[in-house]
């Protein structure tokens, strides 16, 4: 597959990373020769210095022959431009990245197919509803959905309060337990676990497991007292928080303090049909905290633009006695900072928009894909076809890569747990998790 990435900033150069590894044909155009220098020099791909509304650039990168074209420069102008010029030239499928969400209105898809844009790529709404998941389980790191809810991955940090430490995984969730650990992050490795793998304090678990099971998984890691998130604040009153405040569910109570006054003028308006309250000041300073009610609030979220300001300011509510926050991280040098400092969940919009667009990039049947963070682990829904070598064995025999494993699947409308064996059927939709694992190489089992 010849892959044409236009845009070696955030979201690009975190796209090239995941594209690397799959042996595909990508080229990178940028105007900054310093950045994809720096870029080449790290992923097993070709470069290109020039516009990606270039005519003369996109005929270098051989535009015509392009598979898919994605353009994910910080120019929602450009982004756009460049897409329809690479339709024109015979590019097959291309990809935007926008921060208008006027584009992604349901009454405006036609035009822009018209245009010769297949996707829009709008980073702040897959924040928002990832912040949104976020604060419905106040005591989950991280929520991983699987056809619609049918199967639910859990991310937990465990604490002493943990019914389940210092025990060998087999005695713990066996082929007929209602969840399986698929993943462990413990101090800075990662774990695809065995049998005889024991959970700790302090790790934090990736549970797979049945909706009708979640009450049941938050009893045994000992969160039956967290309180549930009745009143949220937002720091920052940019793009994400407009999305998130507007998709925020109506038992939860929000405000956003946003320290510029012309912009809280704005918010008044945009969210004139919320019950959003808007407050001008300073989320950092504790005595507005005071005065807003923070010792009753149980969610905080920070979604400045400034990674630090975020990750000092979840401190600051968790010391005022906040259970739930939520943190914006956009350098990936922060992460594994602000994992270690417990500020709770962190929101990465890079990645969440890169592992969107990882998804197109595979040839089988693939619902869902994302990218843990926290574990540097993939995270994808495979639908078997029929005669694909996943079918023609049970899972203890498939022979799966070390780093690799199966946590469950839908058959139909059901979800299952996964055990060595499970003998999996054409059509059902399989969860995989990859830890240093090439998603391609998988791919190959689920493929006719």
């Amino acid at each position: 597959m010849k892959i044409i990435i236009a845009g070696a900033s955030a979201i690009g150069s975190h796209l090239a990373r995941l594209l690397s590894r799959s042996n595909q044909d990508i080229v990178l155009i940028d105007e900054n020769a310093d950045r994809l220098d720096d870029i080449s020099s790290e992923y097993d791909l070709m470069t290109l210095h020039g516009s990606p509304t270039s005519v003369k650039s996109l005929r270098q990168a051989d535009t015509d022959e392009a598979d898919i074209f994605i353009a994910v420069t910080p120019d929602e102008n450009a982004n756009v431009t460049s897409c329809v010029m690479a339709h024109a030239m015979g590019a097959r499928k291309t990809v935007a990245q926008i921060d208008n969400y006027e584009y992604i209105n349901a009454d405006n898809q036609n035009i822009i197919h018209k245009m010769g844009i297949d996707t829009l790529i709008y980073p702040e709404k897959l924040a928002a509803e990832n912040i949104i998941k976020g604060l419905k389980l106040s005591w989950v790191r991280q929520r991983w959905d699987v056809h619609g809810g049918s199967l639910v991955m859990l991310g937990i940090k465990l604490r002493e309060t943990c019914e389940i430490l210092n025990q060998p995984l087999k005695d713990l969730c066996g082929p007929q337990d209602p969840y399986h650990v698929v993943a462990i992050k413990r101090g800075n490795d990662t774990i695809i676990p065995g049998g005889n793998d024991v959970l700790r304090i302090y790790d934090i678990v990736y549970f797979m497991t049945t909706t009708n099971y979640i009450a049941y998984i938050r009893k045994i890691v000992g969160k039956e007292h967290y309180a549930d998130v009745k009143n949220v604040i937002i720091m920052g009153g940019g793009k994400t928080a407009i999305r998130a405040a507007k998709e925020m569910p109506s038992f939860i109570n929000t405000k956003i303090i946003e320290i510029n006054e012309h912009r809280c003028e704005y918010l008044n308006e945009e969210l004139d049909d919320t019950k959003v309250m808007v407050i001008q000041g300073d989320g950092r300073d504790v005595n507005l905290l005071k005065e807003e009610n923070i010792k009753n609030t149980q969610g905080f979220v920070a979604l400045t633009g400034d990674d630090e300001v975020n990750i000092l300011a979840c401190l600051t509510a968790k010391k005022l006695g906040v259970r739930k926050t939520i943190a914006m991280v956009e350098n990936s040098n922060y992460l594994s900072m602000a994992e270690s400092l417990d500020i709770g969940t962190i929101i990465n919009k890079k990645m969440l928009a890169a592992g969107n667009i990882y998804q197109m990039m595979l040839d089988a049947d693939v619902r869902n894909i994302g990218y843990l963070a926290s574990v540097k682990a993939d995270v994808a829904e495979f639908i078997a076809q029929k005669g694909s070598r996943v079918t023609r064995k049970k899972v203890f025999e498939l022979g799966l890569p070390r780093g690799c494993t199966i946590g469950g699947l839908v058959r139909g409308k059901e979800g299952m747990l996964v055990s060595g064996g499970t003998q999996i059927e054409a059509g059902d939709n399989v969860v995989v998790i990859c830890y240093d694992v090439d998603l391609k190489k998988i791919e190959n089992y689920f493929t006719s």
